[in-house]
């Protein structure tokens, strides 16, 4: 073997064309269209396959999609539905513009329940309703409301440690008409008055809350008091009942001076409120407004 010799191991080249003995003796087998040629059966040869090309797509990408849509009538019909209900909404709505028209005029303010926040039962906004020079007035005469609250709520607790004492039910029962009548009582007849005529400057509401704030200025003081007039007295949690209970029965003498207490800083602060009232009703004229428009009521009264 010469040096120069070929690589043994190197693959022989064999062309399966090249010799047609080969090309008839070899095996054939069609595998999708295509031939497959071998030279030995002992061998792997490369292979070649050739596939048919797919058949085009049936979905056309460019194709428009008929979408049946309502006929003619039933267009027509559901427009005229259509402007039926709009002529109804906006009929409706210049009924309500008419309604909130007349109440305008006629000085019917709506209130809505705000007060107090987690369970309102009255109208309260005085920071946004009240003029600014009259809300410290206005404040105090609610902080006047809530103590009258807060006396006859005490005034109930003195008065049952004096029945479990002894004193009987009668001045019991006594004090919570009080507590029922003087809580909402204090706050339709003098409180919204007054809340009213500083929102709207109006003199006979002013009048109107002078009235009965003198009864209620009255009644503080008469039961600060508690003078032995109505079953003794110790029906209210005042200065006499409290002297007269103390010497026999110090609890129930203590609750009655404190109850005392409440109605003197109740009567201070009222007689401080309707002072400041009056000044601002004497300093703007409200008080011949309310002449004339009384001497004006009793004329149209008489005719």
């Amino acid at each position: 073997m010469s040096r120069f010799d070929a690589n043994p191991f190197a693959e022989e080249e064999v062309n399966p064309f090249s010799d047609p003995a080969v090309r008839k003796g070899s095996g054939q087998s069609n595998y999708g269209g295509g031939a497959f040629y071998t030279t030995n059966p002992g061998s792997v040869p490369p292979a070649t396959s050739r596939l048919s090309p797919l058949p085009p797509e049936p979905y056309d990408r460019g194709a428009t999609v008929d979408i049946p849509l309502d006929s003619a009538k039933d267009l027509k019909a559901r427009e005229k539905e259509l402007k039926a209900k709009e002529a109804e909404l906006n009929k409706r709505e210049q009924e309500l513009r008419r309604k909130e028209d007349a109440i305008a005029r006629a000085g019917i303010v709506i209130e809505d329940k705000n007060w107090p926040p987690y369970f309102p039962i009255i109208h309260h906004d005085i920071a946004n309703e009240i003029p600014v020079h009259l809300q410290k007035i206005q404040y105090v005469a609610f902080t006047t409301l809530l103590g009258l609250v807060l006396c006859l709520t005490w005034n109930v607790v003195a008065v049952t440690t004096a029945w479990i004492k002894g004193e009987g039910p009668t001045i019991w029962f006594l004090a919570i008409i009080y507590f029922i009548s003087g809580v909402p009582g204090g706050y339709v007849m003098w409180y919204r008055p007054l809340y009213r005529a500083m929102r709207t400057d109006s003199a006979l509401k002013f009048g109107w809350f002078f009235l009965f704030y003198l009864l209620h200025i009255g009644f503080c003081i008469f039961a600060s008091v508690a003078p032995p007039i109505i079953f003794k007295g110790k029906s209210l949690a005042g200065i006499l009942p409290a002297i007269d209970l103390i010497g026999h029965n110090a609890l129930v003498g203590i609750f009655y001076f404190i109850g005392f207490g409440f109605f003197c800083i109740e009567s201070l602060l009222s007689v401080w409120v309707i002072q400041q009232v009056y000044m601002y009703f004497r300093g703007s004229g409200k008080a011949d407004e309310m002449k004339r428009e009384a001497a004006r009521r009793t004329v149209a009264a008489a005719l």
